[in-house]
């Protein structure tokens, strides 16, 4: 049987594991990963874009605001009123003033909803609205 007690009185030292430079390290991997990732954001609803030939793709986009085929708005997967689309874009510009609105307006919704939202987005301060479109299946 082995003695602890004896074995450290003989000089023999026990084996010590510093797992500091480890720890360091897996937190250097957890804010590589956390800045690198980009995170999509989502209208939250499932939208029938209309295809246009002469659409075309942005890097960023910051706000996206869905409108579904029977006209019920959608910001952040949650439904909005369309009154409330200016203090809710007046608040992601807050948070983000270079932000981009994006609408993306299901093909049979009516134009006036999307008006009234562009407008509600335009009065909130934003400088930069656009509707989304699909590209042709044969233009990619």
């Amino acid at each position: 049987m082995l003695n602890i007690t004896a074995a450290r009185k003989a000089g023999k030292k026990g084996i010590e594991l510093n797992i500091a430079p480890l720890i360091d390290m897996v937190f250097i991997l957890l804010i590589f990963f956390l800045v690198t990732t980009s995170f999509v954001k989502e209208t939250g609803v499932d939208i029938n874009r209309p295809v246009a030939a002469t659409a075309v793709s942005k890097e960023k986009v910051n706000i996206l605001i869905g409108i579904t085929k029977d006209d019920r708005i959608f910001m952040d997967k949650r439904e909005i009123d369309i009154r409330a689309v200016r203090a809710n874009v007046e608040r992601a510009l807050a948070e983000n003033p270079e932000g981009a609105v994006i609408i993306v307006a299901d093909r049979e919704s009516r134009t006036g909803i999307a008006i009234n939202v562009m407008d509600g987005c335009r009065l909130a301060g934003s400088k930069n609205v656009s509707l989304a479109a699909s590209l042709p299946s044969g233009a990619r």
